[in-house]
This record gives C-alpha cells, sequence and structure tokens, in this order.
C-alpha cells in the first residue's frame, strides 16, 4: 500500500529528552546526569503502571511525580521554582538535529504526532520548536485516556488523519512503541540510534556502570516482545530515502 501518512512519537524520536540534561545539572551540580535517567525511567514506568492500574492522569502529571520521586529517591532538597524551572524543560526539548530537513522532505505526507504527552504539553513543545508549521496534526493519547502501547491509543491515528493503518508509517526510536504499534498493525520504522555493539563496548570500558549507559541498556535496544518492527534506520535523516522506497 502506498504511504500516505508518516506519524512520529514525540519524546525520544524527534525529541531529545536528554537535552533535560542541562537544566537538571544546573539545579543540582553533580547530579545532572543520574536526576535525567531516573526521571526519564520513572516518567514511563508511571504512565504504564497508570494504564495497568486503570487510574489514568495526563503526562504532565506523571512528569511531575516521576520528577518528585527522583529527588526525593535521591535526597535532594528543592523549592517551587527550582521546580518548576524543571519541569519548563518539558516544554523547551532539543529537536535531532535531522529532524526539520527530514520533515521537510516528506512534507508531500501527512505528518503527524502521536504522543503519550499531555495536548498542553505537546502543543507548547512543538510551538516552541516551530514544527507546528511542518505537521498536519499532533495527536495526544489524552483523547483516549490511556498511554502507549496501548492499542486504544493507536487507533488515534485513523480516527484523527482519516487514513486507514495500511496506508500509515509509524517513527519511534523507543522500543517499547515500535513493538506497541507493529502489535496494533502498523507499519513500523525503529531509528535504531544506540547499536547493540556500541551498548556493549560502553559495558566494558569502565568498572561502574554510568547513568546513561544504564539508561541506554533498558530504553534504546530491541526489546523481546514477539514482534519486531518493519525497518531498522539510524536517524531520521534516512526516513525520506526509506518513504521514497516504500512509496
Amino acid at each position: 500500500m502506498t504511504i500516505k501518512a508518516i506519524v512520529f512519537d514525540a519524546y525520544g524520536t524527534l525529541y531529545d529528552v536528554q537535552s533535560v540534561a542541562d537544566v537538571t545539572e544546573d539545579a543540582f551540580p553533580g547530579y545532572g546526569d543520574i536526576i535525567t535517567q531516573i526521571w526519564r525511567i520513572k516518567q514511563l514506568e508511571y504512565s504504564w503502571l497508570r494504564t495497568l492500574m486503570r487510574r489514568y492522569q495526563d503526562f504532565a502529571v506523571a512528569t511531575r511525580d516521576s520528577l518528585a520521586y527522583t529527588l526525593r529517591c535521591l535526597g535532594l532538597q528543592y523549592d517551587e521554582a527550582t521546580f518548576a524551572r524543571i519541569i519548563d524543560k518539558y516544554q523547551h526539548l532539543a529537536l535531532y538535529p535531522d529532524a526539520v530537513a527530514a520533515l521537510e522532505a516528506m512534507k508531500d505526507k501527512k505528518l503527524a504526532i502521536l504522543s503519550n504527552g499531555s495536548p498542553d504539553m505537546l502543543n507548547a513543545l512543538v510551538r516552541n520548536s516551530g514544527l507546528d508549521r511542518l505537521l498536519d496534526a499532533t495527536i495526544s493519547v489524552d483523547a483516549h485516556k490511556v498511554f502507549k502501547p496501548a492499542p486504544e491509543a493507536y487507533t488515534l491515528i485513523e480516527e484523527v488523519l482519516k487514513i486507514p493503518p495500511a496506508e500509515v508509517l509509524f517513527i519511534s526510536s523507543n522500543p517499547w512503541d515500535a513493538c506497541g504499534a507493529k502489535a496494533f498493525g502498523l507499519s513500523v520504522a525503529w531509528i535504531e540510534r544506540v547499536a547493540p555493539e556500541a551498548m556493549a563496548l560502553a559495558c566494558v570500558e569502565s568498572e561502574t556502570v554510568a547513568p546513561l549507559t544504564m539508561f541506554k541498556a533498558l530504553r534504546t535496544q530491541m526489546d523481546e516482545l514477539g514482534v519486531v518492527p518493519d525497518h531498522r534506520i539510524h536517524g531520521l535523516s534516512e526516513l525520506p530515502a526509506l518513504v521514497s522506497a516504500r512509496s
């Protein structure tokens, strides 16, 4: 089938969640890396747990709660202004360097985001990064009040874009998301930003495993969930050629 729409995950796919490290390090010198990694791990975990518990609260709540957990478990004291300044970074995450050029090269297709982010978070982020001029839609799972990778979240693509799953290519660098989209029935391209060889090398280069290395081991390698993506690329810059070949 011809690809009519390309739908992207936001956090970790178009936007670099590691870019919060500047503000976490500035607020808590020497702790920036460990805060960044625990925060992201717990942020995702809280979204999944709330879905399983059927106690949905949006991603803004998960983001605040996971940061509060992180600072508490590390024994770090903070005031409301510091907490708010760190949270605000999620509205100003850095785009991956190849994001804009990739989207511009595919503007003949419908382009959209499907994200766990809350509408307010996503709309501010997309506007602040300038992607609002390139995207046809920014879709939040909040409409169904269930987080990816629950199948109900992916049904929003057809509901909003009016394009059937067979004509959609879904893009994510998050293995759990790529697997969820594939299990739902979408064609999926997974961005493998950390090769297994690089991962293995990072784990043996030092006697201690750095927080970022542990995060990469937990969240950047393809999961064993019985499904695999249709395509494996190494950056957004490879996507236009893949779409052209599929078309």
